[in-house]
């Protein structure tokens, strides 16, 4: 294995010398050790995932998933394992043939069956996920663990110490295994940290630790192993830290001394240690292998990537001599470029829609917005066992934070977890729950501010993972986003959300209106198998009491259908949230006939452009209400939208209420002036 993974990095960098790989290509020759060492104790459904210099962990834990009783030295490759090394040089290549179909590369592996959850390009990006996977691993009761590989430079990183605390705290078997190569880029661990032994923070989480020699695959294995019954057998996460050493520079065939950032005495100290001669070195001491054995093992490494490589390439006809490319049948079609950033929505068969008006006025009654919250989401986590819910101090104060979680945690045990101040982390913890598919999460976010805070976990790893790693798996979970305008939080505590999201890649957007909106929503969101963003004005919406079904709360709102609540023929009014009703209440004092509607489903590949459509036809004008800041706006996207959509059917340019430039601030009148009020609503009506 060390070998195969040796030849198969310096197959990849000749091809990226060849200009035949797109982008980078990080190899992680010098540490192969430390990934045949830590997989070794591992299982099949037992998951890891990784960071940009990942091949060798991907590698060594996909081919064990196929090759459980190792790989004879002496012997060729089983087509299986060729597969995987065809399979995994696709991918690298932006191949159809790869794993995520060409779309991941060299940064994004991912094989799902083989507990390969994805490598990562974003550093300590994909650390919070592997919490999620251990979770679901306890969860469902099995005694399987996952694995997080980073290195030096991810250790620094916020969304990693935080998921050591989630992982002490909740006892979870996931192991931080930090692949200390020196230097991220060029800077060393001594210039970057107070205390270069990155083990040494472990104990201070409440983490078993280990320092090993990242040379030694035997030490590795055993630290491993320990470490993989120390979880197994319920005692929690731990942390590894295997001191190793990448033989090149951070990208290329070029060693780090070439840059200046090194010696070439210090490279030459460790590649005297390398790892393959020191097993090489035992395995002939010892009578296992022979010398020409072990060089055989090299031979049949090197040939194996020689004809993958041949396989994916070809002489080019209009190159130099000996110049290569890749086949042009291997490529994908341009044409697959956005399938799969959502799912299909098969999961909508068998639902039954209903709006307001299918129920009869003894079918309804009278219920707070915040009481309907907490009964949609009693209800279910009633009819299914695998949804949980997470937030901060969601499972006390009556509810958490405005008792939108009231009674749940006495009810569902296990299953309402609070979390530390941590958004960063227990994102990306509902996030590897979702990915590893057993599980729907439900996240309680205090504020629609802190999505800043978390904005790694939502936009570049939830967001993209559908679509970043091939299209075929699930996403599903909900996070559920307050809206603290107009409760005199401040400019920290009061932002809308829905523009940033609309703009960001594979969130699908609600804002309910109603009680009756809100359960018939959420209950169609859920069965979407997409991260569903769900707006909630606090202030606003929260105290507001509306009509809800007594008995059904099955029921689903027709995915996709904006609500017309005010016809007319003057001007069309889009909006959504609270200043729905603010809308409906400034067309009548306007004496404005504008036809009001509710967009309910936000996000590009949901909103009804079919009602908005037809209104447009029928109006000639647009005015688009938002309560929040125009800098943040959701409208200025929708306005770019319209117009090029409907542009021969305007006769006035798209017109915009929002908020001012400022967010809100502490002071209720300067708070009053930084959000759009009804009054200026009726004066954009008047002024068409």
């Amino acid at each position: 294995m060390l070998h195969l993974i040796r030849a198969f990095e310096e197959e990849v960098l000749d091809l990226a010398s060849q200009k035949l790989i797109n982008g980078p290509a990080h190899s992680s020759i010098g540490q192969e050790a430390v990934a045949v060492g830590s997989a070794l104790p591992l299982v099949g459904p037992d998951q890891i995932n990784g960071s940009h210099r990942g091949h060798h962990q991907f590698l060594a834990k996909a081919i064990g998933y196929v090759a459980p009783d190792g790989l004879d030295p002496r012997a060729e490759y089983s087509d299986d394992v060729r597969t995987v090394i065809y399979r995994a040089m696709s991918e690298i290549a932006g191949l159809k043939a790869g794993y995520c179909r060409g779309r991941g590369g060299s940064m994004h592996l991912q094989w799902k069956e083989a507990g390969c959850m994805g490598t990562n390009a974003l550093v300590g990006g994909q650390v919070p996920f592997a919490t999620g996977f251990a979770w679901a691993h306890k969860a469902a009761a099995t005694d399987n663990v996952s694995v997080t590989y980073f290195g030096d430079g991810a250790a620094n990183i916020g969304s990693a110490l935080e998921s050591y605390n989630l992982g002490s705290a909740w006892t979870l078997p996931v192991c931080f295994f930090i692949e200390n190569n020196q230097y991220a880029v060029s800077t060393s661990v001594e210039e970057a940290t107070g205390d270069p032994r990155l083990s040494a923070r472990g104990p201070g989480f409440g983490l078993p630790s280990w320092r090993v020699d990242g040379i030694d695959v035997l030490a590795l294995y055993l630290a491993t192993e320990q470490a993989v019954s120390y979880m197994r057998n319920g005692g929690g996460a731990t942390l590894i830290e295997a001191v190793a050493y990448r033989y090149l520079h951070h990208n290329g065939p070029f060693p780090g001394s070439a840059f200046g950032y090194r010696s070439k005495e210090e490279e030459q100290g460790w590649r005297e240690r390398d790892s393959i001669e020191q097993v090489e070195h035992w395995l002939v001491k010892r009578g296992i292998l022979t010398e020409d054995e072990c060089k055989a093992a090299r031979k049949i490494a090197k040939s194996t990537m020689v004809a993958v490589s041949g396989e994916i390439t070809e002489p080019d006809p209009e190159g130099k001599p000996g110049s290569k490319r890749i086949r042009p049948e291997l490529w994908p079609d341009p044409g697959f470029i956005d399938v799969g950033i959502r799912g299909d929505l098969s999961g909508l068969e068998g639902a039954t829609f209903k709006e307001a008006a299918d129920f009869s006025a003894d079918e309804l009654e009278d219920k707070r917005f915040l009481d309907t919250i907490a009964d949609g989401l009693r209800h279910r986590m009633e009819a299914d066992d695998h949804v949980l819910t997470l937030g901060e101090d969601i499972h006390k104060l009556n509810g958490g934070s405005r008792g939108a979680t009231r009674g749940l945690a006495d009810e569902f045990p296990g299953r309402v977890i609070g979390t530390p101040i941590s958004e960063n982390a227990f994102t990306g913890f509902a996030g590897g729950i979702a990915l590893d598919g057993r599980y729907y999460p439900i996240v309680e976010l205090m504020y629609g501010d802190f999505i800043w805070v978390a904005a790694d976990q939502l936009f570049n790893q939830i967001g993209k993972a559908r679509h970043m790693f091939g299209g075929d798996h699930d996403m599903a979970m909900a996070m559920r986003i307050k809206i603290g305008t107009a409760t005199g939080y401040g400019s920290q505590h009061s932002m809308d959300p829905a523009g940033m999201f609309a703009t960001s890649v594979g969130w699908r957007i609600i804002a309910p209106s109603t009680p009756l909106d809100y359960v018939g929503m959420l209950n169609t969101a859920m069965r979407l198998k997409d991260p569903v963003a769900i707006l909630e004005h606090d202030a606003d919406l929260y105290r507001f009491v509306g009509s809800v079904p007594k008995e059904d709360l099955d029921y689903c709102i027709p995915f996709g259908k904006a609500a017309v609540r005010r016809s007319g023929s003057a001007v069309t009014v889009l909006s959504y949230l609270s200043m729905v009703q603010r809308c409906v209440d400034a067309a009548e004092q306007s004496g404005v006939d504008a036809e009001v509607i509710d967009l309910r489903w936000l996000d590009h590949a949901s909103l009804d452009w079919d009602t908005i459509g037809e209104s447009i036809r029928k109006t000639g004008r647009v005015l688009i209400v938002e309560q929040g800041s125009e800098q943040t706006s959701y409208g200025v996207w929708l306005g770019d939208a319209i117009q090029r959509r409907f542009f021969d059917w305007l006769d006035a340019p798209v017109e915009r209420v929002s908020g001012g430039e400022a967010s809100p601030s502490i002071s209720k009148v300067l708070e009053y002036a930084a959000l759009a009020q009804t009054e200026d609503i009726v004066a954009a009506l008047k002024a068409f």
